[in-house]
Order: structure tokens, then C-alpha cells, then sequence
């Protein structure tokens, strides 16, 4: 199996377009299999959220599915690509570019937030911001469920690689962790598929 070389873009999502000029690693064409398998059992609930969206296949399944769906990123591009998506597929979901450290400036509220790729992105110092501002868009009892790099993953490239501890240690008040998992994340790279963290937790 050959080492992926170091790739910055995939590092973090910075709100800037470069990253989606190309077609880029995380964006698959379809919703993450450990997603899929979430929402196939009836676990998504509600309202969603696709935080981090990148071109719109979480929102989209969920959409699919009969949910209201909106989805948000920060690159402006990544946004008109899901809104052409949802054009073509006949879907009903919104994508709005915004900044996932105030999503209280979206002034909505949502019983499922589904993150991709985004928490990764953060350092142990942003971390905690991060998860107070999903807590003022998620309603109590709600579900958020998060796909990120994993610290089993071999090598240096990509993300940063988050361990059982930075998760518990980010969502330890306010939070209940209901599952945390070894899944996989695909990309279109060499390997296809690279380790990663499941969690499934619940607002309180």
C-alpha cells in the first residue's frame, strides 16, 4: 500500500474556494458508507445539518429521505456545487456558506447535525468553541454525529488524526458520547479508505 503524499488542502477546510477548483479527496460523489448505514437504520432525525457540507451528499441523502436539510460550508463554491446537485437530483435541500464557529448567526435550530471531515480540521485550542456552537443550533436531545480522521491511521499527511480522548475530552460537559467507533472515511486517493473515528452523541 502506497503513502498518500502530504496534501495542506485536505489538512483544513479554510473557507477559501482553491480547494474545490479540482475535483479534491473527500469529495466521493455519494454519501460516506458509515453515514449511509446511519441513516439506512432510521438515525436520522428531524431537522439535519450537514456541517461542513463540501458539495452536498449528506444533506442530500438526507433530503432524500424526507427531512428538511440544510447545509452549510464555508467555501462559496462548494456551495454552488451542492445547490446544482440538489437542482439536478430534483432534491429539496438549502446551502448556505457560513462559518461553523457561529452557527447561532443562523438563527435555526436542528435535531440532527451530521459533520464529515470538519472536526478534524480543528486544534485542540478551537475544539471547545467548536462544540459550544453546535450546542446553540442543536435542541436538547439532539443527535450529532461526527466522521473524523483517526490516530490509527498510519503516516503524517492529511488532518489532524483525533484519538478516543480528543473527542471525549471536547464534548465532556453538556454532552453524552452514546457510541464511538472505529469506521473508515473514503477519499479518492491511494488508499481509497483511511481510518477514522464514529461518534454518535446526544445534546443534553
Amino acid at each position: 500500500m502506497s503513502t498518500p503524499p502530504p496534501r495542506p488542502e485536505l489538512a483544513h477546510r479554510d473557507g477559501h474556494d482553491a480547494p474545490y477548483a479540482t475535483k479534491e479527496p473527500w469529495d466521493i460523489d455519494r454519501p460516506q458508507p458509515a453515514f449511509a448505514a446511519l441513516a439506512e437504520r432510521g438515525e436520522l432525525r428531524g431537522r439535519v445539518l450537514d456541517i461542513g457540507c463540501g458539495t452536498g451528499e449528506h444533506a442530500l441523502m438526507a433530503a432524500g429521505l424526507g427531512h428538511e436539510a440544510v447545509g452549510i460550508d464555508q467555501s462559496a463554491r462548494a456551495v454552488q456545487l451542492a445547490a446544482i446537485k440538489a437542482r439536478e437530483r430534483g432534491l429539496d435541500a438549502r446551502f448556505l456558506q457560513h462559518d461553523a464557529l457561529h452557527l447561532a448567526d443562523l438563527g435555526e435550530t436542528f435535531d440532527t447535525v451530521l459533520d464529515c471531515g470538519l472536526f478534524h480540521t480543528f486544534d485542540p485550542e478551537t475544539r471547545p468553541a467548536y462544540a459550544d456552537s453546535l450546542a446553540s443550533v442543536l435542541r436538547s436531545g439532539g443527535r450529532y454525529v461526527l466522521l473524523g480522521f483517526s490516530d490509527r491511521q498510519p503516516g503524517d499527511w492529511g488532518p489532524h488524526r483525533l484519538s478516543r480522548k480528543d473527542i471525549e475530552t471536547t464534548f465532556a460537559d453538556g454532552w453524552r458520547i452514546d457510541s464511538l467507533a472505529e469506521s473508515t472515511l473514503e477519499i479518492l486517493m491511494t488508499p481509497a479508505t483511511v481510518q477514522a473515528w464514529l461518534g454518535r452523541l446526544t445534546r443534553l
